[in-house]
C-alpha cells in the first residue's frame, strides 16, 4: 500500500503543475487529467515495469502470476496499456489504504496519550471528542484496540481487492499462454534429446571400457604394453564421457555448461579407433564428402553410429563388424553389420530396445528411414545383424 501511494506522487505532481489556479475550471480539469494519463502511461511503458509489478504481486499479494513472456510489437503495446491500467488501482488503493490506516494508527496513539496526560478535547473529523482523565476516560484503550483492528482490516480488504484484480491485468493473455506452452514444449524436447545423448555416450563408454578392462586383465602378465594401452584407452574414453555428462547435467540444471561437446562425423575416426582398441575387428569405409553434410544431420548420424557400435559390442561378436557411411545424391546412408554368433537365433526383443528406439527417434526427427534386424544372407553358419539408416541431406550446399 505504501508503494502504491509512492507511485501516485509523480502523476499527482505532474497533474498539479499542469492545472495552475489562474486557468478556468474546465481547463484545470483537462490539464490535470491529461498530465495524469501521460505520466501513468510513461510509468507503465518499460518492460521492467511489468516485470516489477508481477514480482511485487507474487511476493506481497500471494498471487502466482507467470513472468512476462516475449511478445510481438503489437502485444507489447497491449502489455503497456495493461500495466498502466494496473498502476491506476494500485496507486489509488495505496493512497486510500495508507491514508485510512495512517489516520487510524494516529488515533490509536493519540487517544490514550491524551487520556494519560490528564484529558482534553480531541478533534475528530468535523467534530470534537472530550477525553476525561481518570476512570471516566478508561474507554480510550478500547478505542485504541478497535482502531488497530480496523487498520488491519482495511489493509486486508485492500490487498484482497488488488489480489483479485492482478490476474486480470498482469496475467498472460491467450497468445502469451500459447507462446509459453510452446516454449515449455521446446524445453522438454531439448531435455529429452540431451537425455538420449547422455544414454548414447555413457552406454558406449561403459561397454567399451568393460571390454578393454577384460582385455587388460588377460594381457597384464603376458603383454604389459598392450595392457597399458588398453588402460590408457579406458582413461581417454572415460574422460570424454565425463565431458558429455558435465555438459548434459549443466544444461539440465539450466546453467552454463562448462563444455559443449558436439561430435559429428568428422570425429568418426576416433570412434572407430576406440572400438578397435576394445578388441573388436571393425572395417569402416566412407564414400562421398562428409564435411559437406549439414551440421544437424552430421551430429545425429554420429550418435546413430555410436549407438549401433555399442549394441554390436554389447550383443554381438567382436569379429566381423563392418561400417559403411555413404553420402551422395542428397542422401546419407549408414550401414552397420556385425556377426551375432554361430547358429544364433534371433528372438523378438533380443536386442536392446532402448538403444534401437533412440536410433529410430533420431532418424524419424530427420525425416529419414531406418531398418534393423537379421541380415538376409548368412555365411558359415554365423548369423548377422544389419542396421541401416538413411537420412536426407536437403539442398546441396
Amino acid at each position: 500500500m505504501i508503494l502504491g501511494a509512492a507511485l501516485s506522487v509523480p502523476p499527482l505532481v505532474a497533474g498539479a503543475v499542469s492545472a495552475p489556479p489562474r486557468w478556468p475550471l474546465p481547463g484545470r480539469i483537462a490539464g490535470f487529467t491529461l498530465a495524469l494519463v501521460v505520466v501513468i502511461a510513461v510509468m507503465g511503458g518499460p518492460r521492467a515495469a511489468r516485470r516489477g509489478c508481477v514480482t511485487l504481486a507474487n511476493r506481497w499479494l500471494g498471487t502466482e502470476l507467470p513472468a512476462p513472456a516475449a511478445a510481438s510489437p503489437r502485444s507489447r503495446w497491449a502489455d503497456r496499456v495493461r500495466t498502466a491500467a494496473w498502476l491506476v488501482p494500485h496507486a489509488a488503493v495505496g493512497v486510500a489504504a495508507t491514508a485510512v490506516t495512517g489516520a487510524l494508527v494516529f488515533a490509536a496513539v493519540m487517544f490514550p496519550s491524551v487520556w494519560l496526560s490528564g484529558g482534553d478535547r480531541v478533534a475528530v473529523l468535523w467534530g470534537h471528542v472530550t477525553v476525561t482523565a481518570g476512570v471516566a476516560g478508561a474507554w480510550c484503550p478500547v478505542v485504541t484496540a478497535l482502531c488497530l483492528l480496523l487498520a488491519a482490516y482495511v489493509t486486508v480488504v485492500a490487498a484482497a481487492g488488488l489480489r483479485l484484480l492482478a490476474p486480470v491485468l498482469l496475467d498472460h493473455r491467450p497468445a502469451e499462454r500459447a507462446a509459453a506452452a510452446e516454449e515449455r514444449a521446446r524445453l522438454l524436447a531439448g531435455r529429452n534429446r540431451l537425455a538420449q545423448e547422455l544414454h548414447d555416450s555413457i552406454g558406449h563408454t561403459l561397454t567399451a571400457s568393460t571390454i578393454q578392462a577384460a582385455v587388460a586383465s588377460e594381457l597384464l602378465e603376458r603383454d604389459p604394453v598392450a595392457a597399458r594401452r588398453a588402460l590408457t584407452t579406458i582413461e581417454e574414453t572415460s574422460r570424454a564421457a565425463m565431458d558429455d555428462l558435465d555438459h548434459v547435467l549443466g544444461a539440465l540444471r539450466e546453467q552454463q555448461a562448462p563444455t559443449a561437446p558436439a561430435r559429428t562425423l568428422a570425429d568418426l575416426g576416433a570412434l572407430v579407433e576406440s572400438v578397435r582398441q576394445a578388441g573388436a575387428s571393425l572395417e569402416a569405409t566412407t564414400e562421398g564428402s562428409l564435411d559437406r553434410i549439414p551440421a544437424t544431420v552430421s551430429r545425429e548420424a554420429y550418435r546413430i553410429v555410436q549407438e549401433g557400435l555399442t549394441n554390436a559390442l554389447r550383443h554381438g561378436a567382436k569379429a566381423g563388424i563392418t561400417l559403411r557411411v555413404t553420402a551422395r545424391d542428397g542422401l546419407l546412408e549408414l550401414e552397420l553389420v556385425n556377426l551375432v554368433g554361430g547358429a544364433a537365433r534371433f528372438r523378438r526383443g533380443g536386442r536392446s530396445r532402448h538403444g534401437l528406439d533412440g536410433i529410430a527417434d533420431r532418424v524419424r526427427l530427420l525425416n529419414g528411414e531406418v531398418s534393423a534386424g537379421p541380415a538376409d544372407d548368412t555365411g558359415g553358419g554365423r548369423a548377422r545383424w544389419r542396421l541401416v539408416a538413411r537420412l536426407p541431406l536437403g539442398p546441396e550446399r
